[in-house]
């Protein structure tokens, strides 16, 4: 019912790529695309330490057995 996702990794691989920008996609294998706490929490960890390398996050969307949610659209981001 969790992962631990480490910001130092997100930001090695959109170094790596040479990426300005970037959007975090996971799923909910529990079907309900809302985001959670942790999600909330991990999405705010992840765009800050991206801001201080010159990468933006532009969205993260939870892809959900009934649907997808965006933070970006929730005004999470």
């Amino acid at each position: 019912d969790q992962t631990t996702v480490y910001p130092r990794e997100i930001i090695r691989r959109a170094l790596a790529l040479d990426a300005s920008a970037l959007i975090l996609v996971h799923n909910h294998p529990s079907g309900d695309p809302s985001p959670s706490q942790m999600d909330i929490t991990m999405t705010k960890e992840v765009a800050d330490a991206c801001s201080k390398v010159g990468v933006q996050v532009h969205d993260h969307i939870i892809v959900g057995k009934f649907g997808q949610t965006s933070f970006k659209a929730l005004g999470l981001l």
